[in-house]
């Protein structure tokens, strides 16, 4: 068969199909139309004889690597897919379960039903109260066993936002967002794999939110559906729309809207008599069968009797007939919402339409707050709000919590229409403000001014629930008035709070989102602009706006989710805040940060900025730095340093007095860091030291001062920067550890990252270091499980790249082949491939990982042959973490292959790993080999055992005279291990 031609055009849309991008995205970058991508995508099926574009994702991903350079030398073993790990289960939450049971509408739901299993994505549509919800949850409640991971069910009532779609179903799917990917890059990851049903209700209030994600989700998961109920269409292509009806009347007596208005009534009272039914079907029929204003009605039925009911609502269709709303099933819930109003004592009118301002389910004491002013009494909302739960107009719910009221969106829509008609929307929507940043402030309060709501304090989890249960409250009140001048310092402030919160609760991307938001309104909407709440508040008088601080803290988020193209753009708009305040130093700092930042996190850059802006900002912030400000100084050499080291690392061969200068430079910086008091600065300063000493070729001294950062930032403030910065300082810390010896600090500083709250969403990120630090030790059954909470994490997070993602999912395939498992071997090896840059794993930790391997079967020759390289010949590989292990095993398989300058190669090892108890038994075991005198051997055994490296102290054993061999078995089997090869 001839190979198919692809065009140039169709090889760039296959490679982003690869990164598992949609056609909107694709569409984007190549800067073509969505029709032409999908035109491509047919093409590429049918060229490539592929089934769907997951197949055609996987044949990209392997033309990927085929492009790339060869992998590293392996023990001869069948090349396997991927072990098929199962997936953890999606939490499964129940349907919201009604309180009244389903009545009628069997053609209806098998119609929709029918319609589900046929298409991917369904649209319930009908106006408000034709009941699209209860159908949508009954049809999902008996589809469920359809869909092997079940139904998820996302109510879009409280989102206020379309940005904020993605969010919503990520808490109903339990995906969180992940540190370089957003919340809806989560949720696709989260379903990629799984056959779930989604139900969408109520999407016509954030419509253009809800048609791109769907759009979104549906290319990138084949096997999920999608069944929405909105009061319009989504108007997405691939959408299959059912007409909800109202309730049939066909049948009088026994129709479904006269079960319903009988069940309903029942319910409340008594059902009417079967002689009345007659008369009940002519009501439902004026009522066009609605399913709300049937409800409704019949929850007059045991005061009001059939006449009364005839007689109101008879009234009210004659004042609305000829309206301005054409369709008579609007016209007929209006009617039927009019006429319970109308019934309503004036204060109890008052009251449903000011609640009306609460989004989620509200307490007594919050409506008081909110609603309890002329003409009502305070004291008097709690009897007010029975009365209104009575008449059905607002839904009851208990728990250990306390008692809580909600409107239905239907009511709470028409109560924010009386609201603005009787002219009280600006009072009581300010009232509410009021409350939501009083709530707020309350969730906020803290033992230190700068002290956020952080997510590692203990009380953090309480915290978050009690923000969950005003969070959308918040939102909505920030969107009332954050367009209107005269709200704009509490707006401000309520912004900031809301800022503050969704970090604690781990919504990083809404946290920034919020942190800008707050520096946009602490600018008058127009110049000259006097907000008249700066006159008379006292909060704001002292707490004043400070744009370039909230943008710093915006700064520091997009730096927990690794984003620098963010931490750079944030840094440079806060130096221009400080600027147009006057605040020199202030814009030295931040002109100082964003240098800092295009180099010390450069892996987390979609485009690094070019290193001619980078000078000159470092020019600036030199020139803004005064004499008198030591926070700036501190900064502007931190960016120097940051420079510097970053110049030296990329030319190595530069001489031995350029990366001393730079190690100067670090020094100088740290001193004046710690001058300011600032546990983060000097966190960062430290860092820079680090990576000095490291290139300079003093790893004791870099793993030093990565070790001194995390005592530094134990007394910083739990800020989106100091988390930030406390993250970074665990993974270097554990790397400069493994890289010395230290194995049982970097167990504990690499544990104490897989169980950071950030990373709760990124299993691979916060695993990482503890899966190597593990497969060093040799705990076998420790590296398996976490290595499959590595793949699972990585998987739903993209496939990224990373320096510290290769080694991990190496270090899972040299346990495998320990084990004997060189089927799994290859296919982690395949991972280790995708997941970390190639070279890494060719010269550097896959080099390390694959000579163990190799030794401990016994293939000397083979573990020379991938150590051959002089280490200064893979210097920039193996400088860090890595060189000690490499000059150690490559002086050990030296001497087992025979290898003529064994003896120099353990001398040379020696003066460089002096002080590594790991790499000086190691070398110590290679010298008694080389000498042919094994006695030595058990006390290197116990030496490796003292330094945490158990695997190494089995194998010692089994190298020893016979008389330990099966100690040394016995050992190795302990920790999971196949036996080794003795000689």
């Amino acid at each position: 068969m001839s190979t198919p031609v692809i065009s140039a055009r169709e090889a760039d849309v296959l490679a982003l199909l690869g990164e598992h991008l949609s056609n909107a995205e694709i569409a984007a970058q190549l800067f073509i139309s969505v029709r032409t991508v999908e035109s491509h995508v047919s093409s590429l099926l049918r060229k490539l004889e592929l089934a769907d574009r997951r197949a055609l994702a996987r044949r990209s991903a392997e033309l990927a690597r085929a492009r790339q350079p060869g992998p590293a030398p392996a023990l001869p073993a069948p090349a396997l897919p991927a072990p098929a790990l199962p997936a953890p289960a999606l939490p499964t939450p129940a349907l919201p379960a009604p309180l009244t049971a389903f009545v009628g509408r069997a053609r209806e739901r098998g119609e929709l039903a029918e319609a589900v299993r046929a298409h991917r994505q369904v649209t319930a549509v009908g106006p408000g109260g034709v009941g699209k919800t209860r159908l949508a949850l009954a049809v999902a409640g008996e589809l469920a066993g359809d869909f092997a991971d079940g139904v998820r069910f996302v109510d879009l009532v409280p989102v206020t936002d379309p940005e904020r779609v993605g969010a919503a179903v990520a808490a109903a799917v339990g995906a969180g967002e992940q540190p370089g990917r957003g919340v809806d890059d989560a949720v696709v990851a989260a379903l990629a794999d799984r056959e779930a049903l989604l139900v969408l209700d109520n999407c016509e209030q954030v419509r253009d939110g809800v048609a791109p994600f769907v759009e979104r989700l549906l290319t990138a998961c084949p096997r999920v559906r999608v069944l929405a109920t909105s009061r319009a269409r989504l108007m997405v292509p691939f959408e299959r729309v059912l007409q909800v009806p109202p309730l049939s009347r066909v049948g009088g007596g026994d129709s479904d809207a006269v079960a319903l208005f009988t069940a309903r009534s029942a319910a409340v009272g008594r059902p009417p008599e079967r002689a009345a039914l007659g008369e009940v079907a002519a009501l439902c029929e004026r009522l066009d069968g609605m399913a709300l204003a049937i409800e409704l009605a019949a929850a007059r039925w045991p005061t009001l009797g059939l006449d009364g009911l005839t007689a109101g609502l008879g009234d009210q269709l004659r004042i609305l007939a000829g309206g301005p709303r054409a369709d008579g099933r609007h016209r007929s819930v209006r009617a039927v919402l009019d006429w319970s109003h109308d019934l309503l004592e004036p204060r109890d009118r008052a009251l449903l339409r000011r609640v009306s301002v609460f989004v989620v389910p509200f307490t007594a004491a919050a409506a008081a707050e909110v609603a309890g002013f002329a003409p009502l009494d305070p004291a008097a909302v709690a009897d007010g709000l029975g009365r209104l739960a009575e008449q059905s107009l607002l839904a009851v719910t208990h728990s250990a919590a306390g008692t809580r009221y909600q409107a239905l969106e239907t009511i709470r829509q028409y109560g924010a229409e009386r609201l603005d008609g009787a002219g009280e929307s600006a009072e009581v929507r300010a009232r509410h403000l009021t409350w939501c940043l009083a709530g707020a402030t309350a969730l906020t309060e803290r033992d230190t001014p700068d002290r956020l709501d952080a997510l590692d304090t203990p009380d953090a989890p309480v915290r978050r629930a009690r923000f969950g249960a005003l969070a959308e409250d918040l939102r909505a009140a920030l969107a009332w008035a954050a367009d209107r001048p005269e709200q704009r310092a509490p707006a401000r402030r309520l912004a900031l709070a809301l800022a503050e919160l969704a970090f604690g609760a781990n919504l990083l991307g809404e946290s920034q989102q919020r942190f800008e938001q707050s520096a946009a309104l602490a600018v008058p909407a127009e110049p000259g602009l006097t907000d008249p709440a700066a006159l008379t508040d006292p909060a704001v008088l002292t707490d004043p706006a400070d744009p370039a601080a909230a943008l710093r803290e915006a700064a520091g988020v997009a730096g927990c989710r690794r984003r620098g193209d963010d931490m750079f753009r944030l840094h440079l708009a806060a130096a221009e805040a400080a600027r147009q305040a006057g605040d020199t130093a202030g814009a030295s700092r931040d002109l100082a940060a964003a240098a800092t930042v295009a180099y010390r996190f450069s892996s987390t850059f979609a485009r690094i900025p070019g290193a001619p802006q980078v000078h000159a900002l470092l020019a600036q912030a030199r020139e803004s730095a005064g004499p008198a400000d030591p926070a700036a100084r501190a900064a502007v050499a931190l960016a120097e340093a940051a420079v510097l080291a970053d110049a030296y690392g990329a030319v190595q061969g530069d001489a031995d007095n350029t990366a001393h200068e730079t190690v100067g430079y670090a020094e100088r910086a740290v001193e004046l860091a710690r001058l300011t008091g600032d546990p983060v600065a000097e966190s960062a300063a430290l860092d820079a030291l680090s990576g000095a000493r490291s290139w300079a070729g003093e790893p004791f001294g870099a793993a030093a001062a990565a070790g001194r950062r995390i005592d530094v930032l134990a007394a910083a403030p739990r800020t989106p920067a100091g988390t930030n910065e406390l993250v970074d300082a665990l993974a270097m810390a554990a790397g400069n550890a493994l890289g010395v010896g230290q194995l049982a600090k970097a167990r504990r500083w690499s544990g104490q990252l897989a169980e950071h709250p950030l990373l709760a969403e990124a299993g691979h990120h916060a695993t990482s270091w503890l899966l190597v630090t593990e497969a060093f030790a040799g705990r076998a059954d420790a590296v398996l499980s976490g290595g499959t909470r590595f793949l699972d994490a990585w998987e739903r997070g993209g496939r990224p790249r990373s320096f510290v993602l290769g080694p991990a999912a190496a270090s899972v395939a040299m346990v495998h082949g320990l084990r004997g498992d060189h089927a799994a071997r290859t296919s982690w090896l395949a991972v280790a491939d995708r997941a970390g840059p190639v070279l890494d794993h060719r010269h550097g930790h896959g080099a390390v990982f694959d000579a163990v391997v190799l030794l401990h079967h016994g293939d000397a020759p083979a573990a020379l042959e991938r150590l051959a390289p002089e280490p200064d010949e893979v210097w920039k590989w193996v400088c860090w973490v890595w060189l000690h292990w490499y000059v150690a095993l490559r002086a050990e398989a030296s001497v087992l292959a025979g290898h003529p300058d064994a003896r120099g190669r353990i001398a040379r090892a020696r003066t460089v790993t002096a002080g590594n108890p790991v790499a000086t038994a190691q070398l110590d075991r290679a010298q008694a080999l080389l000498d042919g005198d094994r006695a030595p051997l058990p006390a290197v055994a116990a030496a490796f055992e003292a330094a945490g490296c158990h695997y190494q102290a089995a194998r010692t054993l089994l190298l020893a005279d016979d008389g330990h061999h099966a100690a040394g078995r016995a050992a190795l089997a302990g920790l999971g291990l196949a036996p080794a090869a003795v000689g």
